[in-house]
């Protein structure tokens, strides 16, 4: 895909009055938290009131997150207008996403469907996959699919059923297949950057305001491993 424009390391995937769709990079919050470091969401403003010298206060409103470590496809609403109808396609699954992840070991079978139970733990912002459902828990579903085989992992494209907190990182998990520098779930080591092999890669949706057939997809960060899996 076309990147638009990569100002203040912005990489905008696509712009328009109602929308804005950025490829996070790995270490981006997307919105404010209590480590106080600048989110995404400023920088998208900031960008915003430079390129159209905006007056006052910018409204962008945060329709998904994406973990700091992850990689790829974020939302942004332009308009209130837009945030409204984006969030209730996100909440009613209107949306179809798709992920790649970078695992070493092998998952049992090439493609396959995952259901689990995941229990949220607040207290060290992980979640547990559960075989059959248990009390606080709630079920969540994907696709996998091995897309490459490289010297010492395998590449697999992910498409979400629902969306839960850490769902794939802690269903990956669960198969034996943690994703490459995730120490949170099972991976023996870190990445050198602190990031994590998992990237939103594409993101199809009807248009909030025009109606019109949306399909984004992000390029891939720039490391030996995913220059092997190729963009």
């Amino acid at each position: 895909m076309k990147i638009l424009s990569t100002k203040q390391n912005l990489q905008i995937l696509h712009e328009d009055n109602h929308l804005i769709i950025v490829n996070k990079r790995v270490g981006d919050i997307v919105q404010g938290d209590k480590t106080g470091d600048k989110p995404l969401s400023d920088v998208v403003k900031e960008y915003i009131k430079d390129k159209y010298n905006k007056p006052g206060e910018v409204f962008l409103g945060v329709v998904h997150r994406l973990d700091r470590p992850t990689t790829g496809i974020v939302v942004f609403a332009r308009t209130s207008k837009a945030l409204t109808r984006m969030n209730e396609l996100f909440a009613s699954r209107e949306t179809q996403k798709t992920y790649w992840a970078v695992v070493k070991n092998k998952p049992p079978k090439n493609e396959d469907q995952l259901v689990h139970f995941l229990k949220r733990n607040e207290k060290n912002n992980t979640s547990k996959a559960h075989l059959k459902e248990v009390p606080e828990s709630k079920m969540a579903s994907l696709d996998y699919t091995i897309i490459a085989e490289l010297q010492n992992y395998f590449a697999l494209e992910i498409r979400l059923h629902t969306g839960r907190h850490h769902q794939i990182r802690a269903q990956l998990s669960a198969i034996g297949s943690p994703i490459k520098g995730d120490l949170k779930y099972g991976f023996d080591r870190s990445n050198t950057d602190g990031g994590i092999h998992l990237h939103a890669r594409q993101l199809s949706f009807v248009h909030p305001v025009s109606k019109e057939p949306l399909t984004v997809t992000a390029p891939l960060p720039k490391d030996p491993v995913w220059d092997a899996v190729g963009n």
